[in-house]
């Protein structure tokens, strides 16, 4: 953050000081000339005397080289030339893990990449007992990475990212304690595997599926034959079911021009509608005469005739 307070200090001093030196010389030249050579040297003392820290952001104290004490956020004081000052950023951060080449439980070769969050949490510890404490859990986060990896297999580490991050957060917690840093979260971006196998497992997942829908297929069918057994049954025992069910399924097959639909009429159908229409005669008290058979009837006689003459 830019210390727009010390610059203020700074230029509103000069002004001040400049008015002061341009009055004394007008009596006294060499007297103004040092006055003013003074007050500049104190006037860079006096602002770079004034620290600001934003709200993100803590001022850890070094005086004569010794640790002090940490300020900010906000406007401090130091003492120039005696105090040293280091800013510190306690920010979440986020870095990106590289790329890494690792060998899963089951001997797979896969490449993995990912990202860790972590933050400041004692600005202390993180400065005096870390030289770069960015680099350093970067490094942590990559090896631990590794040995998580390596002890899982590919189905596993394709399943169980959150498991995976969770136990590399685990393990870098343990190799950074006292250090002043906090791990918030690590999380898998992405995992590359040879083509082979990739394609592989697509021929896999593919027989897999294929293999559900012929499972619901033959379930389905099954089903299906269950209720027309038992429509069946229920045409059998109801009279009429069956001819109600024909005319349904006529009616279905629509008024189109280009159906041509040849009904069937089974013997037996007639001989029940010519038996309804005699009993109903019967009972209006009308004969029906009997179907005979259409050729002319040959006595005895005759057919001796008959085969004399042929023979």
């Amino acid at each position: 953050m830019i210390n727009y307070i010390s610059g203020l200090v700074f230029v509103v001093l000069l002004l001040l000081g400049a008015a002061v030196a341009l009055a004394i010389g007008w009596v006294n030249l060499p007297w103004a000339v040092l006055f003013g050579v003074v007050w500049l040297v104190s006037d860079v003392i006096a602002a770079s005397s004034i620290k600001l820290a934003a709200q993100w952001e803590q001022a850890l104290v070094f005086r004569l080289g010794k640790y002090h004490s940490i300020r900010g956020p906000g406007l401090f004081l130091v003492i120039p030339l005696v105090d040293q000052v280091r800013m510190v950023d306690i920010r979440i951060r986020a870095t990106d893990i590289p790329a890494q080449q690792v060998i899963t439980k089951d001997n797979v070769p896969v490449t993995i990449n990912g990202v860790f969050f972590f933050k400041v949490d004692n600005v202390a510890d993180a400065i005096i007992k870390v030289q770069d404490y960015r680099t350093a859990i970067g490094q942590y986060a990559q090896t631990s990475l590794r040995d998580v990896i390596g002890q899982m297999t590919l189905d596993q580490l394709l399943v169980e990212r959150e498991a995976i991050g969770k136990a590399i957060a685990t393990n870098v917690e343990k190799d950074i304690e006292g250090w002043g840093l906090e791990v918030t979260g690590i999380r898998i971006q992405d995992i590359n595997m040879p083509e082979e196998l990739k394609k592989m497992m697509s021929r896999q997942a593919s027989a897999e599926r294929e293999k559900r829908a012929t499972i619901t297929k033959a379930e389905g069918d099954r089903e299906a034959s269950d209720n027309l057994a038992a429509a069946a049954k229920t045409m059998a025992a109801s009279p009429g079911a069956m001819q109600l069910r024909t005319l349904q399924t006529i009616d279905g097959l629509g008024p189109t021009a280009s159906n041509t639909v040849v009904l069937a009429v089974p013997i037996d159908v007639m001989d029940a509608v010519n038996a309804f229409t005699r009993e109903r005669h019967r009972r209006n008290g009308r004969h029906t005469p009997v179907a005979t058979d259409p050729r002319p009837s040959i006595g005895p006689l005759e057919s001796a005739a008959a085969i004399r003459g042929g023979s």
